[in-house]
Order: structure tokens, then sequence, then C-alpha cells
């Protein structure tokens, strides 16, 4: 069998190019998951190690996709090969069980993990030098004003969260969030 494996590391980000691209590669089983690789297990990913089988070809999109580190790529194709996997990195080729194989495939994932490190570092001086700048807040910008928060929190009093959510376009988790945070203060 031919299976393929999409990840991307946020809820928000799409899987539908690595999708596509494994569906062109006419995979039989495609396992996907929307997971950081650096830091959580990757329950998608585990399965699939389970189920794959001698004879198997596995086939992802790029090699950053395949592993969280340098050591946890190779450790993971040394056990793809011992257990008899043909692998598959869209942008690479096939990595063969050679020693040539094998130094590309090692070399091509110290750059993938070289890289990572690039962006975190780049990432983490863009964060230091926003620091230095007045008005700087840590985290994502509110996307609503306390003003409509109050005015939401209000219309909660006479109508449910549904509707509070189509008027004001608030999400009810946030409605809830809020409102459990910052109960209404009749008394002003």
């Amino acid at each position: 069998m031919k299976y393929g494996y999409a990840r991307v590391s946020t809820r928000h980000q799409d899987l539908d190019g690595q999708l596509r691209l494994l569906k062109e590669e006419h995979c039989d089983k495609i396992y996907s998951e929307k997971i950081t690789g650096t830091k959580s297990d990757r329950p998608e990913f585990k399965k699939l190690l389970e189920t794959i089988q001698s004879g198997d070809t596995l086939v992802v999109t790029k090699l950053d996709r395949f592993a969280r580190s340098t050591q946890d790529a190779l450790n993971t194709i040394k056990f793809l090969f011992e257990k008899g996997v043909r692998i598959n990195v869209l942008n690479l080729g096939i990595i063969e069980n050679t020693s040539t194989g094998r130094l590309i495939f090692t070399i091509f994932s110290a750059f993938a993990d070289f890289e990572r490190d690039l962006i975190v570092e780049r990432t983490q001086e863009g964060k230091a030098l926003a620091k230095q700048k007045p008005g700087y807040k840590e985290g994502r910008p509110k996307k609503f004003t306390k003003q409509q928060l109050r005015l939401a929190m209000e219309l909660l009093e006479r109508y449910s969260y549904k509707e509070v959510e189509r008027m004001t376009g608030i999400s009810k988790s946030t409605l809830v969030r809020n409102r459990k945070n910052k109960p209404i203060n009749t008394d002003v």
C-alpha cells in the first residue's frame, strides 16, 4: 500500500495543498493532522507507523513534515527501513536504503533542522525588537474593543448566545469566556 502523511503546525493552517499532492501520488490512505511537530506527540503519525508494513511506501510532501529534528528523522527512517518500507519525500524523491541514500537523507534532515532553528532565532529577534517599542503588548491583538464586549454582555441579558453571536460577530466561546471572567456589574 501507499500511505501519505500531511501535517501543518497550527489549526489555522491549511492542509489542502499537501493533501492534493498526496492524492496526485495515488496514496491509498492519507493520515493528516494539525499539530506542531516540535513539542507534541503526533497521534496520526504514530498510527501510521504502527500500520505501515514491509513493501508499503510512505509519501510526504516535504522533509520537515516527516520529523521534528535530525535525530528524530534518522530514528524514524531507520525504523521504516528495518520494517522494509520505501520512503518518498516529494521535494527530494525516493530515499533509498543505501549508504548514499542515508547520507543524503541525513544531510537534508540537518538542513531542515537548521532552517527551523533559524526561523525560531529570527522570531525571537523580532520579538525582542518589538518589546523595545513603546506600547508593546504580548500576544495577539484583541479582536474586539471593550465597548463591543460590554454591548455583547448587555445583549446576553435579553438574547441567547447564538443570537448575540449573529448580531455582533463575536463567537460563542468568546462570549462565554468573557462572561465567566468579567460578570456584568449591575450597580453602575
